[in-house]
């Protein structure tokens, strides 16, 4: 599989708990070649594999970068990389290592992470994996709004527990060059203004990206998943950024 000119491959990366198949609806509406855009299962997210709650954030984006060279994407001719909340720590590791090989990425109510981070520092050693918490704790660290019982259902019965060492693991990036790659914020939960505002204010959580080149946003308000509350409407988001020259 291969891509043509003009139109990179796409690669959709879901976040915490979630494998491809929460871009299930999204692929419905992203253009009629569906050979060039590609939802993946990061390593330590696959139901069926029994080392999974050993896999590492090496590992993910080692798995990001095979997917991206797998599908005939290279430096003469890079990849998209749509990356949705906890995809952020992986993918951003891919941007530091192998910037080349991206020609743009898009945050979807996420965004690049700041060196050194880790999304749980402190979660004990002992700790093998960690489950989706309860709907109603859930609802208390990221927006459910859009969603609907069935689907909630859905998430609580498909998603997968999280590695422990991949939600420990610090990430470390050295490439100024991750910086220059073309990117697109799509804010969801929290609009494009506070966004930029607290990045300015160098919140920890957002001031990797006042470190951004060539950065536009895209709005679209709703929960923190929208592939499922507003499906239409992020393909249309995907499709824009994927045309944009820089």
């Amino acid at each position: 599989m291969t891509t043509t000119a003009g139109s990179p491959l796409i690669i959709l990366v879901a976040g915490h708990w979630l494998g491809a198949w929460a871009w299930d609806e999204v692929l419905e509406h992203l253009a009629t070649d569906h050979s060039r855009v590609i939802a993946m299962t990061l390593p330590g997210l696959d139901v069926d594999d029994p080392g999974r709650a050993a896999k590492t954030l090496d590992d993910q984006a080692a798995a990001v970068v095979d997917v991206i060279t797998h599908h005939g994407a290279s430096g003469d001719q890079p990849a998209i990389l749509v990356a949705h909340s906890g995809a952020n720590a992986p993918v951003s590791l891919v941007l530091d290592r192998h910037p080349e090989l991206v020609h743009r990425v898009v945050w979807v109510d996420s965004g690049p992470v700041v060196a050194g981070s880790a999304f749980g520092p402190d979660i004990p050693e002992e700790l093998e994996e960690l489950p989706l918490p309860a709907l109603d704790v859930l609802a208390q660290q990221a927006s459910l709004e859009g969603l609907s019982a069935e689907v909630l259902e859905r998430f609580r019965a498909r998603a997968v527990p999280e590695p422990g060492p991949v939600l420990r693991q610090p990430v470390e990036l050295t490439n100024d060059a991750r910086r220059k790659v073309p990117t697109t914020l799509v804010c969801c939960s929290i609009p494009s203004a506070q966004v930029l505002e607290l990045a300015r204010a160098g919140h920890a959580m957002f001031a990797e990206v006042a470190n951004i080149e060539h950065l536009d946003v895209i709005d679209l308000p709703t929960g923190h998943w929208p592939m499922w509350s507003r499906p239409r409407d992020l393909a249309r988001a995907i499709q824009s950024a994927a045309s944009r020259s820089k």
